[in-house]
């Protein structure tokens, strides 16, 4: 029986290590797309699959996401569009979709959100910037039915009250101490 303990508390503690670890490989894959000037972009583009992307000098907020998690070897796009065929009414129906779309899926907010949901871990949300680590998924409705989401990283603020966040909300892959400024609707983590 002890012998059992001690695996499964083996196992648990190599499982927390190893999800920090692509949490902290996250956190500094999203500082590293920031080095890239892009503009923000939200047309509908038919891309490559698997492992397609919008030009790289184009970009919305879920695109921060899908190219940091590119660095540390996950293709968003691919992993998406599998859950979404094999699951298509789990998913948001508000497109008027009958069958995934490979070229814009895995760019809706509400999509990846179910995805994380589903796939990852969905944390709790609060209004404790401590609950919120780097490598974490931060997303937020910005009111009127616009939803956001963004990359917590492992820099902190002036005031080293919080994390800051990479996003692009208009202005490219950026660099904001926004974590707080809208309302959050949904936290998680993904590491696979």
């Amino acid at each position: 029986m002890k012998k059992i303990l001690y695996i499964l508390l083996w196992l648990s503690i190599s499982s927390f290590a190893y999800s920090q670890q692509c949490e902290s490989k996250l956190s500094n894959a999203a500082i590293e797309i920031t080095k890239q000037h892009v503009q923000y972009n939200p047309a509908y583009i038919v891309i490559p699959y698997p492992m397609g992307d919008v030009p790289s000098n184009t970009g919305v907020c879920t695109d921060v996401v899908i190219r940091a998690y590119r660095i540390i070897g996950i293709d968003l796009q691919k992993e998406v569009h599998e859950d979404m065929r094999a699951n298509f009414n789990a998913y948001p129906s508000k497109w008027g979709l009958r069958k995934p779309d490979t070229n814009i899926d895995h760019r809706r907010v509400p999509n990846l959100m179910t995805f994380f949901s589903r796939n990852g871990n969905s944390l709790p949300i609060t209004q404790n910037p401590k609950d919120y680590k780097p490598g974490h998924i931060v997303s937020w409705d910005l009111g009127g039915g616009v939803t956001h989401i963004g990359i917590v990283i492992n820099k902190k603020s002036v005031d080293e009250q919080r994390y800051l966040i990479v996003h692009n909300i208009g202005s490219g892959q950026v660099v904001e101490d926004c974590l707080f400024a809208y309302r959050i609707i949904g936290h998680y983590t993904y590491c696979r």
